[in-house]
Formats: C-alpha cells, structure tokens, sequence
C-alpha cells in the first residue's frame, strides 16, 4: 500500500507543476496552439512506442472490441477540451487561481452523480462543496479589502475545464476497464490529439517553433502531463483505493500554489494558503469512511496471514 500512496502522490504533484510551466512557455512568446499541441504530440508518441514495447517483449493483451476503442478515443476529446481550457485559463489568470478554478470539479462530481442517480447528496457531501466554495473565495482572496483584478474570461475558462474534467471523470471508468492502463491513456490521448490539431493546427511542427525552445516545453509537458500520472494513478490507485487517492491527488492543489510562489514569483497571502488548506480538509471528510476502511482492510491482511 505504501508505494501505491507514493505513486498516486508522484503523480499529483506531476498535475501541479504543470500551470508553472504553461506559464514559462506563454513567456517566451508561445501560443496556446503550440503548447497544447506539444503536449499531446509528444505524450501520444511516448505512450504509443510503450504499447509497441510491450506487445514485442511478448506481453499479454486482453482482446477489444474496434468499437469500445473507437468510444475511448471519443472519451479522450474530454481531456482535449481540459487541457484547451485550462491552459487558456492560465494564460488569462495567476497559475495559483487557475488551478483552483480547476479543483471546483470536485463538488461538480457530486452534483452531476446526484443529477445522474435522480437522488440528494448526502449531509457530509454538501458541507464538503460548501467548504471547497468557502475555501475558493479565501484562496481568490475574496474576502480581502483588497480585491485581485480577475479576467472573467479567464475565470470562465477555468470554469469550463472543471466541468470537462468533471465529465471526463464520469465516463471514464464506463469503458475500457479491461485494457492495460498504458493501451487505455494512449486510446484517450488519441482523441484528445485529434480535437487540440482540429481546433489548433499543428503548425508547429513546420514553422520552426520547435527549434527554437518549444522542443524542451512539449517534452516536459508530455512528460508531467500525459504519461507519468496515468501510468501512477493506473498501478497506484488499486493499492490505496478511491477514497484515499482523492486526498493524495489534492496534492495537485498545494505544489500549483507553491510552484506558482516560487518560481513565477506570484503573490500567495496567507489568506489563500488558508483557503487551499480548507479545501484539502473538505476532500477529507468526504472521503474518510471510505479512508479508514482501506486502511483498516490493509492492516488486516498481515493478520489474516498469520492464521495459516
């Protein structure tokens, strides 16, 4: 269990350095275009050589069907759209606001599950989305005398990448289960690749973007974005169930708002470190039943052990 928690914990903060880099690339005069594109270019190369890799050293692959692969690239226009909107949130707005615009997606989850099984969310759900929206308004500073100055439009794509993170969360685990998680992320990232160059055409490839600097940016952002996390919360989430890869996964929360202080040189209050950790404490609650049953299942194997 112990290395499951390190790797849903590697994979988070993988998540969370990514606005800072977006941010470093917009510096150097990059588009939306090219950093989107880069990203999944070179994340669907990565991910696709390793499909190739395994099926040469002879491993098993369990057999699907052309159309649930066809309804997993359809799946994967969702992460399109998230990485599309969230990027362009954070060209708009602070990397530290951006990335709780993008955590909005956890209260998200539980309304449209609640919209989906016709029925009310329960007590401990409902304080959780209202201290993720208290927690929201300390960390924008809301509720200083202070006001930052937001981008609207900044805030709407912010907004937008939630709820199609929010989608993608729901059909996610509907098809696909039986693929190995490598085969699996490459199938979605495949159609997230087919929307970002339908909406962004890859002109990067030929105009000489990658030459100059933009090379070292997709990398890392393929890197970081599309084929480390996969790969850990694919062999780390079995090990330390739901429940408790939610707390670890809101480690995305906090390494965005650190990385934003130290390397973009952002203002961060303490305020705001206030609101981020109400946030984390309203991710625990509605999820510690289920925390505690896995901790308690895995401390009980050992013992189960010994009796044979």
């Amino acid at each position: 269990m112990f290395r499951g928690i390190i790797l849903v914990f590697l994979g988070a903060c993988s998540f969370g350095i990514l606005s800072t880099f977006v941010k470093l690339a917009y510096k150097e005069g990059f588009t939306l275009g090219d950093v989107t594109g880069t990203q999944v270019f070179f994340g669907l190369i990565f991910l696709w050589v390793m499909v190739l890799l395994r099926q040469l050293f002879g491993s098993k692959s369990n057999s699907t069907s052309f159309r649930e692969k066809l309804q997993l690239a359809a799946m994967g226009t969702s992460t399109g759209l998230v990485s599309i909107f969230y990027y362009k949130c954070v060209q708009t707005v602070p990397a530290s606001i951006a990335i709780l615009l993008l955590m909005q997606f956890t209260w998200m989850s539980l309304l449209l599950d609640a919209v989906i099984k016709r029925r009310l969310p329960k007590q401990t759900q409902v304080g959780m989305v209202v201290l993720v929206l208290i927690g929201t308004c300390l960390a924008g500073r809301l509720f200083s005398d202070k006001l930052p100055e937001f981008d609207w439009a900044g805030i709407g794509y912010g907004l937008l990448a939630a709820i199609s993170y929010t989608v993608f969360l729901a059909i996610n685990g509907k098809v696909g289960n039986n693929m190995h998680p490598i085969t699996k992320s490459a199938l979605l990232l495949t159609g997230a690749c087919v929307l970002i160059f339908t909406v962004f055409p890859p002109v990067f490839l030929v105009n000489g973007a990658l030459l100059n600097g933009l090379f070292k940016w997709g990398l890392v952002l393929a890197i970081f974005g599309t084929v480390l996390p996969p790969i850990f919360y694919a062999y780390g989430i079995p090990k330390t169930g739901l429940g408790l890869s939610a707390i670890l996964s809101a480690a995305e929360l906090p390494v965005a708002v650190l990385m934003s202080r130290l390397v973009l040189q952002e203002e961060v209050w303490p305020i705001q470190w206030l609101g981020v950790i109400l946030i984390l404490v309203a991710i625990l609650i509605a999820n510690w039943k289920m925390i505690f049953k896995r901790i308690n299942k895995a401390r009980a194997v050992p013992v189960a052990e010994t009796l044979y």
